[in-house]
């Protein structure tokens, strides 16, 4: 069977990046509207409602688009990808434009569901440093991150000796418990395009952002993500891999 061209699956990627916004820092931004309303201050039990939220829509995603796009909704996921061979590099700027679109689209939408007080109140679900982290901390804690989730997909999605059928529960659940993880330290974004689509709308709409910040979240992802898919080419080389740059040959 022909894979989608090009067009098809660069839409899916953006819708598919559109929901992991809208459903994962859309319910971070409530969240967030909820405790400023209460003068109450975010609990472990919110960040677990706020990793749910997200294992469930890249659970979703995977499933549903993973078929059409190979369902990376990350800008990372891409690079790592296509770094290793994965991907064809000449279909990683047009993945990531959609992606970083549909990011802005998913924070589009949180402001449709939630109103103004998701920007003011919940900023979008925005991704910020911790009270606590410095900058070079941000970047290494967001590479972290991004190694572990590269390097599960790369193992659970992109080895030819995967098991089936297991890719969308696996990554989604992983993406969970990352989140729980690193939430305090720097929002867990690992994802440049789930960053920058609540930071373009909160500087449009009159929120509160600081960009300065935005390189953590770009750098720290590429990082990891090549890092991650470089870790588990390297063990599993003299393994038979799936080398194509066919993306349906990734269910990401």
């Amino acid at each position: 069977m022909e894979p989608p061209v090009l067009f098809k699956r660069c839409v899916a990627e953006g819708i598919g990046t559109a929901l992991l916004v809208l459903i994962g820092a859309g319910t971070a931004a409530f969240n967030g509207v909820i405790t400023a309303s209460n003068n109450a201050a975010a609990t472990l039990a919110d960040i677990g409602v706020i990793s749910v939220a997200f294992a469930i829509v890249v659970m979703a995603m995977i499933f549903t688009i993973g078929r059409i796009s190979g369902c990376h909704i990350n800008p990372a996921v891409t690079i790592g990808l296509a770094v290793t061979g994965h991907f064809a590099w000449k279909d990683v700027p047009a993945y990531i434009i959609s992606q970083c679109v549909g990011g802005i689209i998913g924070a589009m939408g949180i402001v449709a569901v939630l109103g103004m007080d998701g920007i003011h109140l919940g900023g979008l679900g925005a991704t910020s440093l911790g009270s606590s982290t410095g900058y070079v901390q941000g970047i290494v804690v967001e590479a972290i991150a991004a190694f572990v989730l590269m390097f599960v997909i790369m193992g659970i999605a992109v080895d030819s000796e995967a098991p089936g059928n297991w890719a969308g529960l696996v990554i989604g659940l992983t993406v969970g418990g990352i989140i729980m993880l690193t939430a305090g330290a720097t929002g867990a974004s690992f994802n440049p395009a789930r960053t920058f689509g609540p930071y373009v709308m909160n500087s449009l709409a009159g929120g509160t952002i600081s960009w300065a910040q935005f390189p953590v979240y770009v750098i720290g992802p590429i990082i990891g993500a090549i890092g991650g898919a470089v870790a588990y080419k390297g063990l599993t080389k003299t393994k038979k891999q799936v080398t194509g740059s066919d993306p349906h040959s990734v269910k990401v």
